[in-house]
């Protein structure tokens, strides 16, 4: 088995189109059989993971009414990755990532089929919540893994292409998921067997990490508490990573808790039950602009400089969850949530490309470990808290706030006259 840097027949495109192919970009990281398996095998895993993202808080709120019970169930998602992506992140660097990755798909694959078995059962809210918690755990520890995996089966030149990649299948699966999640629901398929159907899908993740050739990380030097903190240290010692991080931080508790309280958003704001086949759509709309702004970071904006490119996406988020906020019929929150989607995606995974652009292999897992931190554990602390401000006065105001704030960060996460400083001082 090769490694993942290496090329087989298969890797190698006829020498016709070879030098057709600019590096960087989706096409050229396609080229890696290696990551071919690993991406398609991805977006199978992710649409089930979605279906049970777009249906469970659609679930939880018709049961209880309440946007703050949602986002409690956003944090047992997510807000595992704020206490054990640092953990998760050594951990990555330290073993073996196959073992590891199959390992974590395994627990999350379980706790789905509990989850599907609580809610069959109409089981007590606070039993909903501890299933959901496994999953998130799970989640938190192999994200730091799974992310330092797939850039390393692709040559280095090819990375903006794989993150790019790796960002679409996430929103692909966002339109897929919900899309399929409202065609069951047509069909009378249950939230339980939504959620058994998204336990199934981590097979595919698991058989593909048998078929792939993974690439070791170089062990470091420190040990103990040293090797615990050298990410933070690594961030540190790097203005640019240390900015990248503190925006995201900032952008994820204050910009994107529409995301997690969206049935609550759709409901209030638009007046769309967050269990019709509507608001399904609403959301797999959403997505699939998540997904063509993914995807144009590693295409139609694949030679553009992606600090600059991070700067503008907030600039250009702030105005569409302004418009989004402010619209008040189902047909305009149809329109702005596609644009929506299309700049918050494009805005992160410029964000993300730089930052990984800058890692070496041996140091990957714990740096993107405060970037799951930062990214998705900061999200569900956001959810709680505008959780109950929704309850009280609506959503408006915090989507208001959440575009303010994204338009202070296209003015502070100016990563590009970082550099140009450092270089000046350097010279």
């Amino acid at each position: 088995m090769s490694s993942g840097h290496d090329t087989s027949e298969d890797d190698v495109p006829p020498s016709s189109t070879q030098h057709t192919v600019i590096r960087g970009t989706a096409r050229a990281a396609l080229q890696s059989r290696d990551f071919r398996v690993m991406w398609m095998s991805n977006i199978g895993s992710s649409i089930g993971g979605w279906m049970q993202n777009v249906v469970l808080p659609a679930y939880v709120y018709a049961r209880t009414g309440r946007a703050s019970i949602v986002g409690i169930f956003i944090f047992a998602q997510l807000g595992p990755m704020l206490f054990l992506s640092l953990p998760g992140g050594v951990i990555a660097d330290k073993i073996d990532r196959r073992k590891w990755l199959v390992a974590m798909q395994s627990v999350q694959l379980v706790f789905s089929v509990f989850l599907g078995i609580a809610a069959a059962l109409d089981s007590s809210i606070a039993l909903l919540f501890f299933m959901q918690l496994g999953v998130g755990i799970g989640n938190a520890l192999s994200a730091p893994a799974y992310s330092a995996v797939m850039p390393s089966l692709v040559p280095p030149e090819d990375l903006p292409g794989t993150i790019s990649l790796s960002s679409a299948a996430i929103n692909g699966s966002r339109v897929a998921g919900p899309i399929i999640a409202a065609i069951l629901s047509s069909w009378g398929v249950t939230a339980s067997q939504v959620f058994f159907i998204n336990a199934a899908t981590y097979l595919a993740v698991i058989g593909a990490l048998f078929r792939v050739s993974i690439p070791k990380a170089t062990p470091t030097k420190e040990k103990g508490w040293q090797s615990f903190t050298l990410g933070i240290r690594t961030v540190r010692e790097r203005p640019v990573l240390a900015r990248i991080l503190i925006s995201m931080f900032t952008f994820s508790l204050i910009s994107l808790p529409y995301v997690g309280l969206f049935p609550a958003v759709a409901d209030k704001n638009f007046g769309i039950d967050g269990s019709s086949a509507m608001y399904k759509w609403l959301y797999a709309v959403w997505g699939l602009g998540a997904m063509f702004g993914a995807l144009a970071v590693g295409t139609v904006l694949a030679q553009h400089d992606k600090r600059r490119l991070a700067r503008q996406g907030f600039f250009v988020f702030a105005l569409l969850l302004t418009a989004f906020a402010i619209s008040r019929t189902p047909l305009l929150a149809f329109i702005t949530g596609f644009f929506l989607g299309m700049a918050y995606f494009a805005t992160t995974t410029a964000l993300m490309t730089v930052l990984q652009s800058r890692l070496e292999l041996e140091v990957r897992g714990r740096v993107l470990s405060l970037w799951f931190m930062a990214f998705g554990g900061t999200v569900p602390l956001g959810n709680m808290l505008c959780g109950p401000i929704m309850d009280s006065i609506g959503s408006r105001p915090v989507l208001l706030l959440g575009a303010a704030w994204s338009l202070l960060l296209a003015w502070w996460c100016n990563t590009e006259k970082i550099d140009n400083t450092l270089e000046r001082s350097n010279a």
